[in-house]
């Protein structure tokens, strides 16, 4: 009796409904031939749902729709536009992840020149635990006139490069469109700031708008490789000669996905994209977990010397997100030994950004960039090493405050990518890893990418760097400082419970000039540099 009436259940009442709606249409168009063509419409849409139904029986891929056929397609709906309803309903200024609704309307207002202030008061909660804020002075400075930058550059380097502490952090040509690459360096052009290539080469799109750029190298070696996938020094010269090319950076890590190599597949490798990136048509475009160029931290020293020495001396460094403590020390080592030191070091932290990562990469490798640029600007406090190596900091940087948090606790510059991405419109769409991006920044769909004007959007990477910077001119004032150089752990607070407050001074504690070298007992220290060795990654135990 139960199975008769299954039917009629509300589970499956909505076929049952469309099944003998169909018939009884079918029925009443054949009893009346008059009225037939008037039912035509009805009846396919009743009948394609009831074939959609039955469709839903049958398969097993779904378990949810063989126990609701057609009314479980909602449930799919509901969970497609999830995000969008989200976002634009419920979402208050303070929500949103990665970057909150407020922090993307600061960019987007920056971006387009408006009105960018915040009307009643903080809607922070100041006494949540992890609260920060930065101490501002009973004897304000005037402001600045000068474009804070930062010079890059150690003896060894003949070609400095004067740096605006904010730059456009990496992002490869084919993770963003045609189009983002051109705003994005002609907006730096204007504005008299750098570009990162990312490691996905030198596109014609970079050089068409004549920015400054920053070229980053990784284990693919793209644009600069052999036909195996190995390091090309002649390639690497031609192009790192290029009056345009700024900087060359070896990306080591990437914060999003540490440890993680990636692969092109074949069928995305375009014409375009071979010949960038010098890769073979109709093969996978594989970018390995680790570099073939060299395996130790000396080697990995002397490749650094290498690019500087092929680039005719200019500023030379590498990139990386740190994660075992040994390793960077190591690194330290290595600098100590050969007496090759890089130019520039950038540290990326586990909330940078990245068009697609696994879950467990993303949320839980690496370790953040606000630890990783104080361990970073120590160790090299450790080992007399500061002075000649400049650090950037990239990792969720938007605001102005971002920018001071992080050069309060080692950082030169910033690097930037969402933020910029904001600046060409990016809504947050989280669809980056899908080619659908709805506003033509992370697609190389050419009907999406149009979407994108540049010449607009050119004006908005320019305007959102030069309000940031203003931003951050008013902050240093504020605290009574004429520069972002002065800023020091000393000038923030974080609050830790409700009741109590440290300063980054007691949160981020100094090594003193040379500590590494005499024997220090920081427990940050103390056992990772008793473990480094410069002739291998892998630890003394």
């Amino acid at each position: 009796m139960e199975t008769l009436l299954l039917p009629f259940s509300p589970r499956f009442i909505v076929l049952t409904i469309c099944a003998v709606v169909t018939a009884l249409l079918i029925a009443i168009g054949i009893a009346d031939r008059k009225i037939f063509d008037i039912l035509l419409v009805p009846i396919l849409i009743f009948a394609a749902l009831t074939l959609l139904g039955v469709r839903d029986l049958l398969q097993k891929s779904h378990a949810v729709l063989r126990n609701y056929p057609i009314s479980a397609h909602i449930r799919f709906l509901l969970e497609e536009i999830r995000p969008e309803m989200r976002q634009y309903f419920f979402e208050s200024e303070k929500d949103g992840m990665p970057f909150s609704r407020d922090t993307r309307a600061v960019v987007y207002q920056r971006a387009k020149m408006e009105l960018d202030k915040r009307p009643f008061g903080t809607q922070e909660d100041v006494y949540r635990e992890g609260y920060e804020w930065m101490h501002h002075s009973v004897s304000p400075k005037a402001h600045a006139r000068e474009k804070f930058r930062v010079a890059i550059g150690g003896p060894d380097c003949a070609k400095p490069y004067s740096a605006s502490v904010f730059n456009i952090s990496a992002m490869s040509f084919g993770a963003l469109s045609p189009n983002a690459v051109r705003a994005l360096n002609a907006g730096a052009k204007k504005g008299g700031f750098a570009h990162d290539t990312g490691e996905g080469g030198v596109s014609p799109y970079h050089r068409e708008m004549g920015g400054d750029i920053i070229w980053e190298i990784g284990s693919g070696y793209f644009g600069c490789r052999h036909r195996d996938g190995t390091f090309d020094p002649e390639a690497f010269a031609r192009v790192a000669g290029e009056d345009q090319i700024k900087m060359v950076e070896l990306k080591i890590s990437q914060g999003a996905k540490p440890g993680h190599g990636g692969v092109l597949p074949a069928a995305k490798v375009s014409e375009e994209i071979s010949k960038i990136r010098g890769v073979a048509m109709g093969e996978d475009c594989i970018s390995p977990a680790s570099h073939r160029a060299f395996s130790t931290p000396v080697g990995m020293m002397q490749f650094i010397a290498e690019m500087r020495r092929l680039s005719g001396g200019k500023p030379a460094g590498f990139k990386l997100c740190i994660g075992h403590p040994w390793e960077f020390l190591a690194i330290c080592k290595a600098m100590m030994e050969t007496g090759i030191y890089p130019d520039f070091i950038v540290v990326d932290g586990n909330e940078g950004g990245t068009g697609a990562a696994p879950l467990e990469f993303m949320d839980h490798l690496g370790m953040p960039m606000r630890e990783g640029v104080n361990f970073v600007h120590n160790a090299l406090v450790g080992i007399n090493a500061r002075d000649r190596i400049k650090i950037g900091a990239s990792g969720k940087i938007a605001t102005a405050f971002d920018m001071a948090r992080a050069m309060a606790i080692g950082a030169d510059w910033c690097n930037s990518a969402r933020g910029f991405m904001f600046s060409l419109g990016c809504i947050q769409s989280l669809s980056c890893h899908t080619d659908r991006c709805p506003t033509g920044v992370a697609t190389q769909d050419p009907t999406r990418a149009r979407a994108l004007y540049v010449p607009l959007k050119i004006d908005r990477v320019q305007n959102y760097h030069h309000a940031t910077l203003h931003s951050l001119t008013e902050l240093i004032a504020a605290a009574g400082l004429e520069h972002p150089q002065q800023l020091r752990p000393i000038h923030f607070s974080q609050r830790t419970s409700t009741t109590q407050v440290q300063s980054f001074a007691q949160l981020y504690p100094a090594l003193r000039p040379g500590e590494l070298l005499e024997g220090t007992e920081d427990p940050r220290f103390r056992d990772g540099w008793r473990m480094a060795r410069s002739e291998t990654f892998q630890p003394a135990l």
